[in-house]
């Protein structure tokens, strides 16, 4: 499939300032204060060759007994130790050669290499090794470690490449001793737990300047290596910079700078390590707003996390599944909600018996958090109806948008997806794919309206857009106006089983296509729209073209498959399309 062709826009220069302005200064600043301290030379002073720490890392003592499991559970554990990935992995990455000078795009996707090395089998094992002391789990977990830190030395090679990749370790290297019983590593993981802490450090400006979950990720890194090192000037630091970063990356209704459900749950797995961590070691609380605002954050994903774990596709996702103590996986984020409810809103999402949660000693027989049937955050808004439940991206556009989703409506009946977002692809496909770049965060992946097939967003590069629409709140909807001075208003209503997405446009435009990507079922295109499981039904106040057309989905990182999309067509002048869904 050949590669989209670019909307010719103004010139790149007058693109880069355009952005710069929307960044605003605090991002440039540390952006800026990066690249001054690449160019004078000073991380990879910073990390200058190192000895790799002596082998026997965890040193346990007796662990403590297990808790109580049901069968199944053991079972989900099993199958995730049997399906573990090698301890050694670099991909097609340089083994020894200095991290900051590799190159990460033209040899592959680092990002399946850099998942396989959070060293996630250390929780796990250290569960095996208390349920099933008989079985060598112990062993197992220390060759492991060993072999890790063998073909991984200091900041050499793939896994030292990025320091919130080295901040990720470090929480799980912090939960498997907890589960352990320990508030001290021995010596050897504290060496190991030294050369993270400086690693994360050599690019501090760098994650700051992201303004997203680097931001939040590497400063938790950074206070967990306090706590264990018992280092406090380092761990009060920390403490300060993440609160500060949850202070302005969280709003106070639980909206995240970087809207994507998947990155959400990364944020509060973060979270909920940091939070058992420091109870753990009877550390002092984290300066406010850090309580409140990861609260807040838990209420807006449990709002959308369905009663088997799955949850919308809203944004990037990239499959990560930190602290899987439940062994639920990247599809079942159950165990993240849970846990985060708990520990900051003293509330349950509803999952009483979720394992993870029992794993960490958490109370049990709270409350059960209230699912609104209507609510508002900053960047979305939500309706939870008869068993239904949707989700709008909203603005405002106060942090970059990572893809050209604005207005996309998405619609679950209950485990069911009715409308659905196309996903992610890959950051860096496989050969002959490099069109999954262009495809999954266009406009036309998404549920919205595109003019004159055009991307509403000029692309930058990966990661940054330009000319960020202007949106506002409606009544029941949100409205944008792009940079080519096209209105789009939506408004969604709900009674019952019955669903109306209500599209007011206007602007300059020839021509417009709203696209609705249709959930899994044998869906039929039907005299104004399609049949399947559901109904979808399309009006306007102009003739339409209606055609069920194929598109494409990723359910999971670097997975791609065919799917069925409504594509209805019209051209000015039009003012209103009408969608009524009749859920099945």
């Amino acid at each position: 499939m050949a590669i989209q062709a670019r909307n010719p826009e103004p010139s790149r220069m007058w693109l880069l300032a355009d952005v710069a302005c929307r960044l605003g200064p605090h991002a440039l600043a540390q952006y800026g204060l990066h690249r001054l301290r690449q160019a004078a030379g000073l991380p990879q002073q910073a990390l200058r060759d190192a000895p790799p720490p002596p082998v026997g890392l965890l040193g346990f003592a007796a662990l403590p007994p297990p808790p109580v499991l049901a069968p199944e559970a053991q079972a989900r554990l099993r199958a995730a130790l049997e399906s573990l990935p090698g301890a050694v992995c670099h991909g097609p990455f340089a083994a020894d050669m200095p991290a900051l000078a590799l190159d990460l795009f033209n040899p592959g996707d680092v990002r399946p290499v850099w998942e396989a090395n959070r060293l996630a089998c250390l929780p796990l094992l250290v569960q095996a090794a208390r349920l099933w002391p008989e079985e060598g789990h112990r062993a197992r977990l220390e060759a492991r470690l060993a072999a890790w830190t063998d073909a991984n030395p200091p900041f050499r090679g793939p896994n030292w490449a990025c320091g919130q990749e080295a901040a990720l370790r470090v929480l799980h290297l912090a939960l498997a001793l907890m589960l352990a019983g320990l508030r001290r590593p021995g010596p050897a993981a504290r060496d190991l737990l030294a050369l993270h802490a400086r690693r994360i450090l050599a690019t501090r400006a760098y994650a700051r300047a992201q303004d997203n979950n680097h931001s939040i990720s590497e400063p938790a890194g950074l206070l967990a290596c306090g706590w264990l090192l018992g280092d406090a000037a380092m761990a009060r630091r920390a403490g300060q910079e993440l609160a500060a970063a949850l202070a302005r990356l969280v709003a106070p209704d639980g909206g995240f700078a970087q809207l994507s459900t998947g990155y959400h749950r990364l944020l509060l797995d973060v979270l909920s390590v940091v939070e058992a961590l420091r109870r753990h070691q009877g550390a002092p609380p984290l300066p406010e707003p850090f309580t409140a605002r990861a609260a807040a954050a838990a209420r807006w994903l449990a709002r959308l996390v369905s009663a088997q774990g799955a949850l919308p596709a809203l944004g990037h996702q990239d499959g990560s599944a930190l602290a899987d103590l439940s062994a639920g996986g990247v599809a079942d984020a159950r165990g993240s909600v849970e846990r985060a409810m708990r520990l900051f809103a003293g509330e349950s999402a509803g999952f009483a018996e979720e394992p993870g949660c029992r794993w960490l000693g958490l109370p049990e027989g709270l409350p059960a958090a209230l699912r609104p049937a209507e609510w508002v955050a900053t960047g979305s808004r939500g309706w939870a109806v008869a068993g239904a439940r949707a989700l709008l991206r909203t603005g405002p556009l106060r942090f970059r948008p990572g893809q050209a989703d604005m207005l996309h409506f998405e619609l679950w009946d209950g485990d069911r997806p009715v409308l659905t977002d196309a996903g992610t692809g890959a950051y860096n496909p496989p050969a002959g794919q490099e069109w999954w770049l262009d495809y999954f965060p266009a406009a036309a992946a998404h549920n919205t309206i595109t003019f004159d097939g055009r991307e509403p967003m000029p692309r930058l590069s990966r990661f940054l857009l330009a000319r960020w629409p202007r949106l506002r709140p409606l009544p029941d909807g949100a409205a944008l106006r792009d940079g080519r001075g096209n209105r789009h208003h939506r408004q969604v209503r709900a009674e019952g089983r019955s669903w109306t997405v209500l599209d007011t446009v206007s602007g300059p435009f020839h021509a417009l296509t709203l696209r609705w990507r249709l959930g899994p079922g044998a869906w039929r295109l039907r005299p104004g729209g399609v049949e399947g499981p559901d109904r979808l039904r399309v009006t306007a106040d102009a003739p339409l073209h209606i055609t069920l057309e194929e598109g494409w989905e990723s359910p999971a990182y670097g997975v791609v498959r065919p799917c069925p999309v409504l594509a209805v067509r019209a051209l000015a002048p039009i003012t209103c399309l009408a969608t009524q869904i009749e859920l099945g």
